[in-house]
């Protein structure tokens, strides 16, 4: 038990397979309720299609597990409908701070720009994540919430996935179009469909303990090599909600994990950092490792895996939880337009290629900045030492000190579904990129660029007047709606608003065309998951619609 939260505990129904003896067929059934399985259900849902979520438990994650969760998730989660909530009870930071031995040597700012709607970073328990995502997905409907569901067994039919669960009451089988798959790092299903990840287990353990104490430390992360109360090792600090401050020490491999899980080890250890006088009490510990791995494939026929289950890295930089909720942003629109027939099952194949680009990029960065934190010989060390020791002064060795390279959005650049730029453009939203917010004027007053975008393809038509525009540019936009995927057109405008119903937004501090390096003509290609597939200088509906069917795998 904790003493700053209280586990909720979820009602478990008999399924209706148990209490009608009828056999069940579903469009999609996603297995666990953690963050990433609870987003692809929400998101689908949210769209029309029914699901099916099950989950071996009934509540939500013990411990505060997962804590940091980043800009681009935080949009996505504002997207479906539960990031607004998870920022009012979040820390929220941007700044983190680098110390060796007792010396500040670098520090860093994650948002140094204004005008973004959310910070870096905010620290948040995983429990409370769960509880609100939990209390969104009973709000949307649509969602049939199955706990203490254990999945046995999962066998491809080739037209359809059978899944057998036992529960309570017994075991039944549903089947389903699409099998999501979201049951952590372990994976059992991963396991009987006898799949495996890939790639390196690091040799070292971590401590985390969770504290209640009330401390008069900035909102920022903190991060020693070597200091003098954990000499040899380093140590990570963060403020998480409730007054309650995640610390990591690190201890070596040649340890024993619970012996070191002992309040009468743990204590200690948090007394030397903190000093006698400071009360504080323990909350929660746990011992880990960690690796850095991933499935070759996240699609294998009508299964589909995401989060943990598909990839795993280790904790420094807050690439989990962000990276799988990511997945799932980039998995649904397409699942939609498959089920619906508009777009080929290849388009899935996409989901695969796209998102093992964004895990190697994680595992590359996670690597880095394990072995720089745990380096492997005496050399690494002293090597990583002397950057240390030089970075207070010299910029050059600043760039080199990797306390953990923190979660960023994927720049999915060589993905098959851009189309290229024939225009020439400055700035960072090429083809590929997650879209930057900036603030906006609607109708309906003001709001966030993010805000207005998702879950559909739109087009970004940038105008001096909205009031002004011509008709032919009028019915090009309007003509773009009407196709088979419909295309939402969007103006964006210094003042104004767009005849014929067309969507206007102002970009009030021009942030959008500062940021978009946008002049009167422009237009922008949105993906429903917010990223750019194209841009052009000019509106060709020709060129909009060949640039649609590329990114559907429809050309």
């Amino acid at each position: 038990m904790l003493s700053t939260y209280k586990y909720p505990k979820f009602e478990y129904r008999r399924p209706p397979e148990l209490a009608e003896g009828r056999d069940g067929r579903y469009p999609v059934v996603v297995v666990g309720a953690g963050p990433v399985g609870l987003a692809a259900a929400i998101d689908l849902a949210m769209q029309g299609t029914p699901v099916v979520l099950l989950d071996n438990d009934d509540t939500v994650s013990i411990g505060s597990r997962g804590v940091c969760y980043a800009k681009r998730a935080l949009e996505v989660l504002d997207r479906i409908g539960c990031g607004e909530e998870m920022v009012e009870k979040g820390v929220s930071w941007n700044v983190g701070r680098t110390f060796f031995r007792e010396q500040e040597v670098f520090n860093f700012n994650l948002c140094p720009q204004p005008d973004h709607h959310r910070p870096g970073m905010i620290n948040l328990q995983q429990y409370y994540l769960e509880e609100y995502m939990v209390k969104r997905a009973e709000a949307v409907g649509n969602i049939d919430l199955r706990w203490k569901s254990n999945v046995i067994a999962v066998t491809d039919q080739g037209d359809r996935v059978s899944v057998r669960v036992e529960t309570p009451d017994g075991a039944y089988t549903i089947d389903t179009d699409w099998l999501v798959v979201a049951d952590g790092a372990r994976s059992p299903i991963r396991h009987m469909m006898g799949l495996e990840v890939d790639g390196k287990i690091f040799m070292d353990r971590f401590l985390i303990a969770d504290v209640v104490m009330k401390a008069d430390y900035p909102t920022e992360r903190w991060f020693w090599f070597d200091p003098p109360f954990h000499p040899n090792q380093s140590v990570l600090l963060h403020r998480q909600a409730d007054n309650v401050w995640r610390i990591d020490f690190q201890l070596g491999w040649n340890v024993d994990p619970e012996e070191e899980k002992k309040p009468e080890k743990v204590i200690p250890r948090i007394k030397a950092m903190l000093g006698d006088d400071r009360e504080f009490e323990l909350e929660w510990v746990s011992v880990y490792t960690f690796q850095c791995r991933r499935m070759n494939r996240f699609r294998h026929g009508r299964v589909l895996f995401t989060g943990d289950a598909a990839h795993q890295v280790s904790p420094f930089g807050a690439r989990g939880a962000n990276s799988g909720i990511q997945d799932t942003d980039n998995l649904v629109w397409k699942l939609k337009l498959v089920m619906e027939g508009k777009a080929p099952e290849r388009l899935l194949d996409t989901y695969s290629e796209e998102r093992t680009f964004a895990a190697d990029e994680n595992i590359m960065n996670s690597t880095r900045s394990t072995d720089f934190i745990t380096p492997k010989s005496a050399t690494s060390k002293t090597f990583r030492n002397a950057v240390l020791g030089l970075a207070k002064d010299y910029a050059f060795a600043r760039a080199l000190v990797n306390s953990g390279r923190l979660s960023v959005p994927a720049y999915l650049t060589e993905s098959s579904l851009n189309t290229a730029d024939a225009d020439e453009f400055g700035g960072n939203m090429v083809p590929g990129a997650p879209m930057d917010d900036a603030p906006v004027d609607t109708a309906g007053g003001e709001s966030w660029l993010l805000g207005v975008l998702g879950n559909r393809f739109q087009l970004l038509y940038f105008a001096d007047d909205a009031a002004a525009l011509d008709a032919a540019t009028v019915a090009t936009l309007n003509g773009l709606a009407d196709g088979r995927i419909a295309v939402e057109p969007v103006v964006v405008a210094k003042k104004g608003t767009a005849p014929a119903g067309l969507r206007t937004v102002i970009d009030t501090r021009g942030r959008i065309a500062e940021r978009y390096d946008a002049r009167p003509g422009t237009t922008y290609l949105a993906r429903p998951d917010q990223h750019v597939a194209a841009r052009w200088r000019a509106l060709d509906a020709a060129r909009v619609r060949a640039a649609l069917a590329r990114a559907t795998c429809n050309a």
